[in-house]
């Protein structure tokens, strides 16, 4: 049988939308694949039973170390009500860590480093497991605050060298060691987002006190999550900060097509913010992939929707130019039974002489 030129074209416009349908769809699961700072909850169970929430706070919040321990405390409270228990007594039902961004001055002896420079507490690399080129994190409960990890460049500058793991530099007078060097994120979201200079991560004490800190700005947890939203829920809560003081993200499912449609449907406002917030470089990296994933899903509905409409059509079409009714597939229908009973009744006898 010939095709005609028309069939052949929406044929061939069909399997071209249904390819970049592939394409696009194989493309963003590497690109959200890609954001570590957002999978906390996949490191912490692969069961899909937990969530990772993050609170974002105006300065005017005044969040402090006494306002987390006191959050952390009504965690356990809500937990505990809930009947939610660890697996065993040596697991953690949870973890957290909060942050704030600052400046510090460094001094190696041999030069001083002004740098940007991110205060750390709690489990805040477990979050945000950034590139080690050599040495290891450091954790934000421990006792001494007088480590720091540097980036490669901040490395160079200092010291001349990126093999600089447990040499000293000094903050404001007080020796600090050097734990790790880390390669800085590159590409246009991270440079926009202030990836562009120098970065040191700091503890919160170390920034608070000895540099320029504008306070606690971000609290991050990944918790259980047995319920859809109940750790969202319950994080917005137990922290009873109203919502002009503290924006929460629920990364989880921040990538999902329900969290991207409803960037979709607050397209123009997104940019339109009220709150007084100073966003993180992870957290401007994550809101402009938001924007490209919703445009991304937006093309991925598209082309579904171009095969389907000319699959409808043709069915439509094929339809119109039945040459049966539905009483000649009935009559069908029932040919075939009384065929497939006589050919039954035949094996059957056929057999009955053995």
């Amino acid at each position: 049988m010939a095709f005609s030129l028309k069939q052949i074209f929406l044929t061939a416009v069909s399997a071209l939308c249904l390819l970049l349908w592939c394409g696009l769809t194989i493309w963003a699961a590497g690109r959200k694949g890609a954001l570590l700072d957002q999978r906390a909850a996949e490191r912490w169970s692969g069961e899909g039973d937990a969530a990772q929430i993050t609170c974002f706070f105006t300065e005017s919040a005044g969040i402090d170390k006494n306002e987390i321990r006191g959050f952390e405390e009504k965690l356990d409270k809500v937990l505990l009500e809930a009947s939610i228990t660890a697996p065993n007594e040596n697991a953690r039902l949870w973890a957290d860590a909060y942050s704030e961004v600052g400046k510090v001055t460094l001094s190696s002896g041999k030069a001083t480093l002004d740098t940007n420079a991110i205060g750390i507490g709690g489990d805040f690399f477990f979050f945000h497991p950034v590139q080690l080129l050599d040495g290891s994190y450091f954790s934000g409960n421990d006792l001494m605050d007088d480590k720091i990890i540097i980036d490669e460049e901040a490395a160079w500058q200092l010291f001349g060298s990126n093999d600089v793991v447990g040499m000293q530099v000094t903050i404001g007078g007080v020796p600090h060691y050097v734990a790790g060097v880390i390669r800085r994120q590159e590409g246009r979201f991270h440079e926009a987002a202030g990836l562009d200079k120098t970065l040191a991560y700091v503890s919160s004490g170390t920034l608070s006190e000895l540099g320029t800190a504008e306070g606690i700005n971000t609290y991050e947890v990944v918790m259980p999550d047995p319920v859809e939203d109940f750790a969202y829920t319950k994080v917005k809560e137990a922290f009873g900060i109203g919502e002009t003081d503290m924006w929460v993200v629920e990364n989880s499912s921040r990538f999902g097509m329900k969290s991207l449609l409803a960037v979709i449907s607050e397209f123009g406002l997104r940019s339109m913010n009220d709150h007084a917030i100073h966003y993180p470089y992870w957290e401007n990296v994550a809101r402009g992939w938001e924007d490209v994933l919703a445009l991304v899903l937006v093309l991925q509905i598209l082309f579904l929707l171009i095969p389907a409409v000319i699959g409808i059509a043709v069915l439509i079409i094929l339809w119109k130019r039945k040459q049966w009714t539905w009483r000649t597939v009935w009559q069908f229908g029932v040919d075939c039974k009384d065929r497939a009973a006589e050919r039954y009744r035949g094996e059957k006898n056929k057999w009955k002489y053995f």
